[in-house]
């Protein structure tokens, strides 16, 4: 294990790196092969086994308010209320990680590519922070492991947007303003060729009502940590905000699906 890339979360995702180019091996490799889903859960039939883990409110802060994550008819439903606390009481969190099939879960290998598609609707109360507000993680199993990725909703010179960034660099892959997401559904693409050193690969697309927001790629990038890559889900933000934009918010997931490249 390489233990000097495992770093303490919590710290708020600082700067601008370079903003990604278009163009990507993953993208070109992917017209040459095929994907073969391996994931589709729903949430009226598998529930909360969809997920490898599930992280509602592990430290009890809100009993009141629980479940914070829960089925709502086709979606997945993820509150959070201003009195919720994460075990570290600066930050709160209610997130499910890994992909679940039955008694099993889904092994993200280096070498490997893949590829999650799902919608998501963020309502106007899950504002952009001045800190860290995640939601959506790739990241290496265990805790007090770093985030590999992070799609994270952040303000800039006071404008919300939405990112993604390599958090263990800083590089920027790309970024758009929230408004259009907003009181919308979003379809989501992810992929990710899972390497080290320079061997990995991103590509990120946001589509709205058929029109693209948003679509960037990387290539030669280092996209792993140890032992295996899984994703997480969920509402990941710290209360250090400057601009009042915490307050009792939700996000749904639905139409959930993970494929990988033959």
């Amino acid at each position: 294990m390489n233990t000097s890339r495992r770093t303490v979360l919590g710290a708020a995702l600082g700067g601008a790196a370079a903003a990604a180019l278009p163009g990507s091996a993953l993208a070109t490799s992917a017209a040459a092969a095929s994907w073969r889903l391996r994931w589709s859960p729903t949430a009226s039939g598998d529930g909360m086994r969809a997920w490898e883990t599930v992280e509602d409110d592990r430290a009890d802060s809100h009993t009141a308010g629980q479940p914070h994550i829960r089925t709502e008819g086709a979606n997945w439903r993820f509150t959070m209320h201003m009195v919720d606390r994460d075990s570290s009481t600066d930050r709160q969190r209610q997130e499910v990680t890994g992909c679940r099939k039955g008694d099993s879960y889904l092994r993200w290998l280096p070498g490997q590519t893949w590829r999650l598609t799902y919608k998501m609707f963020l309502p106007s109360s899950l504002k952009a922070t001045t800190s860290f507000t995640h939601i959506m993680q790739m990241k290496q199993p265990g805790q007090g492991s770093s985030p590999i990725v992070v799609q994270s909703l952040r303000r800039v010179d006071g404008v919300q947007t939405i990112e993604l960034q390599l958090f263990t660099s800083g590089l920027l892959i790309g970024r758009t303003a929230l408004a259009p997401l907003h009181d919308a559904w979003t379809d989501v693409d992810f992929q990710m060729k899972i390497g080290n050193g320079s061997s990995g690969s991103i590509r990120w697309i946001l589509k709205s009502g058929g029109t693209t927001l948003i679509d960037k790629s990387r290539t030669g990038i280092d996209t792993f940590l140890d032992d295996r890559v899984r994703p997480k889900w969920g509402i990941y933000r710290s209360l250090g905000d400057t601009s009042g934009s915490l307050k009792d918010c939700h996000m749904l997931l639905t139409d959930m699906r993970a494929y990988q490249l033959d």
